[in-house]
């Protein structure tokens, strides 16, 4: 029996600002639903992957900006710290590790993102 994780649920203050953020690092999305008042469900995955992030109104009561370690994998740092230089994001200098090289940056809320590359993936 698989068990595969597809949904992260991740608290933000403003709906609308948080899907443009994740549009713009270059994420689909897959659903933007206002389901009543008090209900608004936004689900994006990054491309290529199995699992999404979903936010909105209604979904959580975490604090917004209060995710911390989420992990992308990339086949490229380098491009994929490009591209975020590209759209305004700031991810630091590439930090090369024995495991891994890594990038990060945040929501406009805090919650926190790790891009690895995984070098002897691709060798």
């Amino acid at each position: 029996m698989d068990w595969t994780l597809e949904l992260v649920i991740l608290p933000v203050t403003d709906v609308d600002r948080a899907r443009d953020f994740y549009k713009k690092v270059g994420f689909n999305v897959d659903h933007d639903h206002v389901v009543s008042d008090e209900i608004r469900f936004v689900q994006m995955t990054p491309p290529g992957s199995a699992c999404s992030i979903a936010f909105g109104k209604g979904l959580t009561d975490a604090e917004p900006g209060s995710v911390k370690g989420m992990q992308v994998v990339v086949s490229d740092i380098n491009e994929a710290r490009d591209h975020l230089l590209a759209v305004g994001i700031d991810p630091g200098e590439v930090d090369v590790q024995a495991w891994g090289h890594f990038i990060g940056f945040a929501d406009p809320d805090g919650n926190q993102w790790s891009v690895q590359y995984m070098p002897y993936r691709n060798a």
